[in-house]
């Protein structure tokens, strides 16, 4: 796509590299077929190709955006299903990135806006705020119909639509050393919503890499990776979280360090974004790059070492999620599948696995009817399967889907601990007893 930026624009590091991405874009349309709104909505505006143009228009004219071009820009999921099937290797994530940055640095949204995105950055990526929220939100439940009514008070409805009935107590995680055989060490990211709302996802892994023969380790000092505000277009926010982090890493490295593993998809996705995020910052863009080298997603980490003997779960019958974070962004796709096969499972995949569930970090807040209608769409999906449990490796998908299902929704890895030895998930447990 022929672009028209002056020199003195392409001095800035973020405006090069955005055109450079929309140099690549060939205008195939092959990304439309793919776009979760643009199949819901067919409105050109709402497609990968749409959103380039928009994107071009505003940073080459230097533009303040209007309304209508914020409105469509928000409406990406950021699924990056669009990277995947772009036969030109279109970089959308960092091009959509800077114009989010770039849409919260020049547009003023309405107070409302304002507000909730505000709320959002500032109590999510916080467990101890997070936990607070939900309790409070066991109070307001009986608000949700009326604030659903107006679209000022909508997201504070999808709030109190996803908010799960119990909150789990804070628990400081423990490090614990290899069951068997030493072969290494890891850090194991604490995260922020993961264990507010599903702690036994983090429990299921520790045991399971203990019994793999790996020392787990918690880092010191680390926070939330920075993807929810990153995704807010709250740059500043999320370059320090992910500034914080480097830095807890960079101590845990002194004690010997095998990889950095995450179990929530899209925490990964941002993670190995990190060497990208903070390349013009000479203090850490070296470590970042090396550090997002180490993160590997739970599943991706097992794929390559050797698992205890699978099978103590019986032979039930799973209906597998693909997260978009870790299909798309991180092109993984194979291991979840083949390992929960070789553990035992019967495993199968919905029709339309590429398309997103619709949860998408804060998406199902701030964009809840067009998450809904996607969450609709995914679970009749995976409803048709017939599955005993459904099984995804993200937190985001598990709480936008759980509520849509019969079966009950686990991490891959709790079904992991569970063929090899572990504990049955609690959410099995919990659906067996009633």
């Amino acid at each position: 796509m022929q672009t028209r930026f002056t020199p003195a624009q392409l001095s800035d590091p973020a405006t090069a590299m955005s055109e450079a991405v929309i140099r690549k874009c060939v205008h195939c349309g092959f990304c439309t077929a793919t776009c979760p709104t643009y199949v819901l909505l067919g409105d050109e505006l709402d497609s990968p190709r749409g959103r380039i143009y928009l994107i071009k228009e505003m940073l080459e004219n230097e533009q303040q955006p209007t309304a209508e071009v914020v409105k469509h820009i928000d409406r990406c999921l950021s699924c990056l299903s669009c990277m995947t099937t772009c036969p030109s290797g279109v970089n959308y994530m960092h091009l959509v990135d800077h114009a989010r940055a770039y849409i919260e640095a020049t547009y003023r949204r309405p107070w409302h806006e304002r507000l909730i995105r505000a709320v959002l950055a500032r109590t999510l990526p916080y467990p101890g705020r997070m936990r607070i929220a939900l309790r409070l939100a066991r109070f307001a439940r009986w608000l949700e119909p009326a604030f659903a009514a107006s679209a000022v008070t909508k997201p504070l409805a999808a709030m109190l639509r996803l908010a799960p009935a119990k909150v789990a107590a804070a628990k400081a995680p423990e490090s614990a050393e290899a069951r068997n055989t030493r072969k290494g060490r890891i850090v194991l990211l604490q995260g922020c919503a993961e264990n507010v709302l599903r702690p036994e996802i983090r429990e299921a892994t520790v045991r399971l890499l203990t019994r793999c023969g790996y020392d787990v380790a918690f880092a010191r000092g680390e926070g939330c990776c920075g993807a929810l505000t990153w995704h807010l277009g709250r740059s500043e926010d999320g370059l320090h979280s992910a500034r914080r982090n480097v830095d807890a890493w960079r101590r845990e490295m002194a004690a010997g360090l095998d990889a950095i593993i995450i179990t929530a998809s899209g925490c990964g996705t941002t993670i190995k974004d990190y060497g990208h995020m903070l390349r013009e910052d000479p203090a850490y863009a070296g470590d970042a790059a090396t550090l997002s080298d180490m993160a590997k997603d739970i599943t991706e980490f097992l794929a390559e070492i050797d698992l205890p003997e699978g099978g103590k779960a019986g032979a039930a019958k799973v209906g597998y999620l693909a997260p978009c974070s870790m299909q798309h962004g991180q092109k993984i796709t194979r291991a979840p599948v083949d390992l929960l096969t070789r553990a035992g499972f019967t495993v199968s995949q919905p029709a339309e696995s590429h398309l997103c569930c619709g949860s998408a970090g804060t998406y199902n807040i701030l964009q809840s009817d067009i998450a809904g209608q996607l969450g609709d769409r995914k679970a009749a999906n995976l409803a048709r399967l017939q599955p005993d449990i459904v099984a995804t490796g993200n937190i985001g998908c598990a709480t936008q889907i759980a509520s849509r299902m019969s079966a009950p929704v686990v991490h891959t890895v709790e079904l992991l601990d569970w063929a090899t030895g572990g504990p049955v998930p609690p959410a099995l447990a919990s659906r067996n007893s009633q």
